[in-house]
């Protein structure tokens, strides 16, 4: 039997020889006092990643909550104080804002595209600057309606606003995820039949509508009667004259094909034929 000491040797042999034949190669102690050390830091190592990975679970999971709130609102359920629960995210509306611009961009293209494709008159070119216009208007409502509306809203309720208004990123934040509802509806405006468009257009306002009112109402409503109800119709004018005028600008029924003026030599024609019929 051998004994603990010729063990020891014939393992230090075997290593000597591996680094012999390898003199770049990397050691590692295997002492007891290491030991313990290495496996606990490759124990937190691994717990910080899953805290990470929940993290971000958790935050896909409450943005998909907040998308889920703006196309289906309930009465009696403030989006802010049920779905941001005073933790208001740029994210969500930045994206959305993105997409919608692309979307409205690219379907009024091919809307344009589907209604004028039996005209030999026409000669399709993509319109990239109706990116920029979309992005313009877009952006513009979803950022300075906002801000106008913070604005009065302090102006309005004073010191009484720190305790049961809004901040300014839940107000932009409400307005961001109202906007959702309009991209696959901008989608939908692609179909070439101008009633379905007005009732898409009519199905979408109403959700993201209600969205902002049953939003705003709990905070405007203390306030008086005509400044209230004069508030929550701001909200909804605004509101309609974006999907409207994103309608009318970008998804036309048909293009106004100009009527061409009869030329001279096509009133000579019709005149000398119409001498000789006589």
């Amino acid at each position: 039997m051998a004994s603990p000491n010729n063990l020891q040797f014939q393992e230090f042999e075997e290593a000597a020889e591996l680094l012999s034949a390898d003199p770049g190669a990397s050691t590692l102690s295997m002492s007891g006092s290491n030991t313990p050390s290495t496996t606990a830091s490759a124990g937190e190592d691994v717990k910080l990643d899953l805290s990470e990975d929940e993290e971000g679970q958790q935050e896909s999971s409450e943005v998909l909550d907040r998308v889920k709130g703006s196309v289906m609102p309930q009465p009696g359920r403030n989006f802010i104080k049920y779905y941001l629960r005073s933790n208001p995210d740029l994210y969500g509306p930045f994206w959305i804002c993105v997409t919608l611009v692309f979307s409205v961009a690219i379907s009024g293209n091919l809307s344009t595209f589907l209604v004028e494709r039996g005209n030999p008159a026409f000669h399709y070119r993509p319109q990239f600057h109706r990116v920029t216009i979309a992005a313009v208007v877009i952006f513009m409502y979803a950022w300075l309606v906002p801000i106008g509306l913070w604005g009065f809203l302090t102006w309005r309720q004073g010191a009484e606003r720190q305790i049961g208004g809004y901040s300014f990123l839940e107000t932009v934040c409400v307005y961001g995820y109202s906007l959702f509802i309009y991209i696959p509806t901008s989608v939908l405006w692609i179909i070439p039949y101008d009633w379905l468009r007005w009732t898409l257009i009519l199905i979408a306002m109403v959700i993201s509508g209600s969205v902002l009112v049953l939003t705003f109402w709990p905070v405007v409503r203390d306030d008086t009667k005509v400044t209230a109800v004069a508030t929550v119709v701001t909200i909804v004018v605004l509101h309609t004259l974006l999907a409207v005028g994103c309608k009318l600008y970008f998804f036309q029924t048909a293009a106004s094909t100009p009527t061409a003026l009869p030329t001279s030599s096509t009133l000579h024609n019709h005149t000398t034929l119409a001498v000789k019929t006589n």
